[in-house]
C-alpha cells in the first residue's frame, strides 16, 4: 500500500473538533468555556474582507454538535450551573471543559 492510499483511508481530524480541544486544554484545571467563544476563535480566524461582522455564527451549529459527540464520548465535559449535563438530554446556556480527574 502507498502513502497516498493510507492518507485516502485515514479520515482527516476536524477542524472544529480540533479547536474545541485546544481551547479547553489552554485552560487552567476546572475553568470553563462557552461554545459562543470557540465559534467566535474559529470564525475569526477563517474571516475574509468581505464577510459580515457577525460570520463567525455560521459556525455555531457545528461547534454545537461536535461538543456533544466529543461529551458523549468523554472526550469534554458539558457544564450547566456548575454541574455537568447529559450530552443526550440539555438545554440552555452551557459551557465546555475537559473532564475533571477523580
Amino acid at each position: 500500500m502507498t502513502e497516498s492510499d493510507e492518507s485516502k483511508r485515514k479520515p482527516s481530524p476536524d477542524p472544529i473538533v480540533e479547536a474545541i480541544i485546544d481551547a479547553l486544554t489552554g485552560l487552567a484545571p476546572g475553568k470553563t468555556a462557552s461554545p459562543m467563544d470557540i465559534a467566535r476563535e474559529f470564525g475569526e480566524a477563517r474571516v475574509k474582507p468581505s464577510d459580515p461582522p457577525e460570520s463567525w455564527r455560521r459556525y455555531m451549529n457545528a461547534v454545537k454538535q461536535q461538543m456533544v459527540h466529543l461529551a458523549r464520548a468523554g472526550r469534554i465535559e458539558i457544564v450547566r450551573k456548575g454541574e455537568v449535563v447529559d450530552p443526550n438530554n440539555f438545554k440552555g446556556v452551557v459551557r465546555l471543559r475537559m473532564p475533571e480527574r477523580k
